[in-house]
């Protein structure tokens, strides 16, 4: 479940919206100015999409800039991004709420339904959210898929929103929910944004809103404006320029040797490859300071294990020591003995140990293919911490394996309680056990 943890945090977070890689400027990582640009030609395309082990490679202005709708104005990162590439990375299409509750609409909404209480409450609770789908919306009701997929009518029929997604010469734009929600925007106005371009440059613009994106990172949510990338080039003074390529890779483990290459294939001067790690250091502290605490914690597992092993093989020993005794006292060599009993105790431990994986291996598959979902109260904490409410569990890897082979080095460390006690043994002393 930890590795999983870290499995979405790092989906959510960097490879549905970062990325693993970026190409920016050689000082647009100190200084993220719209004054250090790259141009992305033809030749530098060429150069991304021959290395190996690149998936995706995805064009983007970002800046900031302050959103405003009359009323409420707030300070905001607007994403330049080409529409139809985006949804190889962030995907805001899949992304675009679809459905809203309000008050009004969850009374409509509970006068033809037969929740029970738990669930009217939880619908209660949940009376201001916007959805991209209604199985998240069933969940947060604390309903399976199936379960509630009989009153996909009704919620069709009150909470359907308006919206659509940007076409590549679009001139409006899409909102994060909770950025809306705080300008008090909806599909059809229009919000009113101001910053600086390139150079200094004055920047400003009436946008429509075209539709409301959910974020899963709340961070994003509360922030987050995507605009087509020649209106945002337009917007900035960066006709045929940006701010960075984001990609993301074929195989992750390959991070560094991808980003090695290359930066060996580009010019140094115009251009440099970061990796997530360096982009987001907040988040890599955050696992690895985690990392450490669930590997004291598996220590402390091997710890216990390990001494209860041994009690079980002192056990095993004392009980079979008339037996021990019995079998060299009628000319067994305490060698071969020795032997038979570090085999059986090789053969038990790898039945044990093989046993523990094939029971656990369904139970890790079925939390991963359908992780856990938190509702209420906790699917709020969570995203409020900014994670989404979700406990997956990592896919069956090598750590797995890992275990296995651990446990049974504890098992050939144990071999030496009953190794030593048979040299030791004395056949009178054993024979009057």
């Amino acid at each position: 479940m930890q590795l999983g943890t870290y499995t979405n945090m790092i989906e959510q977070s960097i490879e549905k919206y970062s990325g693993y890689l970026q190409l920016q400027n050689p000082e647009y990582f100190d200084e993220p100015s719209l004054n250090y640009f790259i141009e992305y030609t033809d030749e530098l395309k060429e150069i991304i999409n021959s290395t190996e082990g690149v998936k995706v490679a995805v064009p983007r202005i970002e800046s900031f800039a302050l959103a405003s709708t009359g009323t409420q104005s707030k300070g905001v990162v607007v994403t330049g991004i080409d529409p139809d590439m985006e949804r190889f990375v962030s995907n805001p299409e899949f992304m675009l709420a679809r459905y809203k509750l309000t008050p009004e609409i969850v009374e409509k909404i509970l006068k033809e339904t037969d929740f029970e209480p738990r669930q009217v409450e939880l619908l209660r609770f949940n009376n201001s959210k916007l959805y991209h789908d209604l199985d998240r919306l069933g969940r947060d009701l604390g309903m399976e898929p199936a379960e509630f997929r009989p009153y996909h009518p009704v919620f069709e029929n009150y909470s359907s929103y308006p919206g659509e997604y940007l076409k590549p010469d679009d001139q409006g734009i899409l909102v994060s929910s909770r950025l809306a929600t705080f300008l008090g925007t909806h599909v059809g106005d229009s919000v009113v944004l101001i910053g600086q371009g390139k150079y200094g440059a004055s920047a400003a613009g009436i946008y429509p809103v075209r539709g409301i994106i959910r974020m899963m990172a709340p961070d994003l949510d509360n922030k987050l404006i995507y605009m087509a990338l020649p209106a945002a080039q337009k917007f900035y003074d960066m006709n045929g320029l940006l701010t960075s390529v984001v990609m993301n890779l074929r195989d992750k483990k390959e991070m560094i040797a991808v980003q090695n290459q290359l930066n060996a294939r580009l010019d140094g001067s115009k251009y440099v490859v970061k990796n997530w790690k360096e982009i987001n250091p907040t988040l890599n502290q955050q696992i690895e300071g985690d990392d450490v605490s669930g590997q004291m914690f598996l220590g402390v597992l091997y710890f216990i294990i390990f001494f209860g092993i041994i009690g079980t093989v002192m056990m095993m020993v004392a009980e079979r020591r008339r037996e021990f005794g019995v079998m060299v006292g009628i000319g067994m060599r305490k060698s071969k003995l020795i032997l038979m009993v570090v085999t059986e105790m090789i053969l038990i431990g790898f039945l044990g140990t093989a046993t523990g994986m094939l029971a656990s291996m369904p139970l890790v598959y079925n939390f991963n293919v359908n992780p856990i979902h938190y509702t209420g109260n906790m699917a709020k904490m969570y995203e409020d911490m900014g994670f989404e409410a979700v406990m997956p569990t990592a896919p069956i890897d090598t750590y797995f394996a890992s275990q296995g082979v651990i446990i049974l080095m504890m098992v050939l460390l144990a071999c030496l309680v009953p190794l030593r006690k048979i040299k030791k043994m004395k056949v009178i002393n054993a024979l009057r056990a």
